[in-house]
């Protein structure tokens, strides 16, 4: 696995390095011991995952708070989404900064979310699937959001004359720092 940087402060794409040969391919997709070489979280009690039928839709911001803030782990499992982080971590040197990945499950590469980063996606296939490794366990009296194009963040979204987002993404109100 390789573990790339990204302008997030503590955030990493993280690409399988396969080795193939005339079955296919085989890669490592996690390891306790890289993973926790890096101070990356290592324990995740709950998975979950996001079923998307269409092309468009989008989901996020979302983050958590408190005793629940949560740290993830994320990988398209079935088709390609825009993966976008905003750190709000008001003591980060990339505070109210963005940062996205196209994660695309023929390559297989996840992204490393730490605590106090609000995340979403825009899906780019239909039939998307995203898995998510969380810890701790997602609790919804701590879930909050902000709203994915709070001019705020300046998030440079893929074009789409028409996107499938829920009424609460929607409307989250601009963030106060």
């Amino acid at each position: 696995m390789r573990f790339i940087e990204t302008p997030v402060s503590g955030a990493f794409v993280i690409e399988p390095e396969p080795m193939y040969d005339e079955r296919g391919a085989f890669a490592r997709i996690f390891c306790e011991q890289e993973f926790g070489s890096l101070g990356l979280k290592t324990n995740f009690p709950q998975w979950s995952v996001s079923r998307n039928t269409l092309t468009n839709t989008l989901r996020g911001m979302h983050y958590s708070i408190g005793q629940h803030a949560e740290t993830k782990l994320v990988r398209a499992t079935r088709g390609k989404v825009y993966d976008v982080l905003i750190d709000l971590r008001k003591t980060s040197p990339t505070y109210c900064r963005w940062f996205a990945v196209t994660l695309d499950a023929h390559v297989g590469q996840a992204i490393y979310i730490p605590v106090g980063i609000a995340h979403g996606f825009q899906t780019l296939t239909d039939d998307s699937e995203v898995t998510y490794h969380i810890h701790p366990a997602f609790v919804a009296e701590a879930g909050r959001g902000v709203r994915w194009n709070d001019p705020r963040f300046g998030v440079t979204w893929p074009d789409a004359t028409e996107r499938i987002i829920s009424p609460r993404d929607a409307n989250y109100p601009d963030f106060q720092p």
